[in-house]
């Protein structure tokens, strides 16, 4: 890790005056003063990883500079590792001859917090879009996001930085429109201004470390979990507990103890793989300090144990695998799916598997997520925006082919995979990419009603849809068998 200490001692041994570097660099130099309290405090350049980007790129252009105007050459002659905090430091053999001390516990620090604002962390999430490259779709989902937060007034206009998240909206807003396809990428550029204001906000608060740990051990809870997952939690804590970040004085000091006590347990007791459990005494206390109340975990992922697994049948009961909870006729129809559900709709042309299919995309869209209609088979033309005409809902997008990346999408409908052209092993392949993701695939069939490609297909998914004559359907699969729908 480059230390701030470092550059401070450069500067003033070598009495380098801001005025005479150039305007960029004043600038950085100027922004390395304010994020480190003048090197008195590198917490947000440990808590933030734009700004250690920037800080690092102003480093390498101001040592850069100095070369190139014959000072004399900054180059690092090692790395020295503090024995007793474990902090990393880089020499420059230029002005250093004995090892620097480490810059932790000096000045003024960010307030540590158990939960960082939500104000706080969108400011966080659009300065972590500079310099990287986003499709359309990226910037509207972050957009809408943001829009439903300030409609359900969980940030209100009294909000200490209702300002800076309505600027925030408008950047986005204005960055939106540039796009001309959907294909397109554009590297976001944030005003130098807007860098220098938000960076300097978020380090007024900084999550406590325990709290993070609390975090990553209530989300194993439940779960059937690979023992080295577990391993990996324990030996973080145990690092943080080492060099000193987290120890006896800190707020949730016993709550970490009580962590490591069960951690160690669960990697005793399964040498693979096993379930993690929680007293519910002590998950409520941990959701408590979070500012949440206990609900019952259950398992999440693919719906299925993964294979090669052997369990023990006490474990094996106390499985819950995340449902969808579907209702009225859907749920009459196919059952209670896994969230990850995969499911086939086959009949033939113009007896309704298309409008089943839309009207199925516009349910989960207006009840449980964001879902992806490709419409390969017939285009977005006039036949399909009359199908959508009762169903369009903002959580609803169309497209005529498949993106590269989903992964904004918890439902994707491929309509149909027949004229998509994919295999059974490239359905697999895009699931398992996708394992969180739920598929719907609507297929072309033959003149005897049978669906086009292999008998695979029919086998590698959770349900099947028939519509076997005009406006009716019929479904069998894991969730329900012999359901009936009439769809028109």
């Amino acid at each position: 890790m480059l230390s701030i200490g470092n550059y401070y001692r450069y500067i003033s041994t070598r009495n380098i005056s801001k005025s005479r570097l150039p305007e960029s660099l004043q600038k950085g130099w100027d922004y390395v003063d304010e994020t480190t309290q003048k090197g008195k405090s590198d917490a947000q350049y440990r808590a933030y990883d734009f700004v250690r980007r920037t800080i690092d790129l102003y480093f390498e252009k101001f040592f850069d500079f100095l070369r190139k105007r014959g000072q004399k050459e900054a180059t690092i002659s090692g790395v020295y590792t503090d024995q007793e905090s474990g902090e990393d430091y880089i020499i420059f053999d230029s002005d250093e001859t004995t090892a620097p001390g480490p810059l932790s516990g000096l000045g003024a620090s960010p307030q540590q917090v158990e939960l960082i604002s939500l104000e706080l962390k969108f400011i966080k999430k659009f300065l972590g879009l500079h310099g990287k490259k986003k499709i359309r779709h990226q910037i509207r989902l972050f957009l809408n996001m943001l829009q439903r937060s300030m409609k359900e007034m969980r940030i209100r206009k009294t909000s200490k930085y209702a300002d800076q998240i309505l600027q925030i909206q408008d950047e986005l807003i204005k960055l939106h429109s540039r796009f001309v396809s959907d294909k397109q990428k554009i590297t976001v550029d944030h005003p130098e201004a807007i860098l220098e204001e938000y960076s300097s906000i978020l380090g007024k608060q900084v999550e406590y470390l325990s709290i993070k740990f609390i975090k990553s051990y209530i989300g194993l809870q439940g779960k059937l979990i690979e023992t080295k997952k577990v391993e990996n939690l324990f030996k973080r804590i145990i690092n943080a507990i080492q060099s000193e970040k987290i120890n006896k004085s800190d707020k949730y000091w016993k709550e970490i103890e009580s962590i490591l006590r069960n951690l160690k347990d669960f990697v005793n007791k399964n040498p693979k793989r096993g379930i993690l459990r929680i007293a519910k005494l002590e998950l409520n206390g941990l959701h408590g300090i979070l500012g949440y109340t206990y609900e019952a975990e259950s398992l999440s992922g693919t719906g299925r144990v993964p294979e090669n697994t052997i369990m023990n049948s006490l474990d094996a009961v106390q499985l819950k695998f995340e449902k969808l909870g579907l209702t009225g006729k859907w749920l009459d129809f196919i059952g209670n799916p896994s969230r990850n559900f995969t499911m086939m709709i086959y009949g033939l042309p113009k007896m309704g598997k298309s409008i089943l299919a839309v009207d199925f995309a516009g349910h989960l869209a207006r009840n449980h997520g964001r879902v992806l209609y490709v419409a390969k088979e017939e285009g977005i033309d006039d036949t399909l925006i009359e199908k959508l005409d009762a169903v369009a809902h903002e959580q609803l997008d169309v497209s005529n082919y498949l993106p590269d990346d989903i992964s904004g999408y918890n439902f994707i409908f491929l309509d149909s995979v027949t004229k998509l052209g994919l295999t059974p092993t490239e359905l697999n392949l895009l699931q398992e990419q996708y394992s969180d993701k739920a598929f719907i695939y609507i297929f072309q069939t033959t003149k005897d009603g049978k669906f086009r490609g292999s008998n695979q297909f029919q086998h590698d998914v959770d349900v099947v849809v028939n519509v076997y004559e005009k406006g009716k359907a019929s479904q069998y699969g894991r969730f329900n068998q012999g359901g009936e729908l009439d769809i028109f």
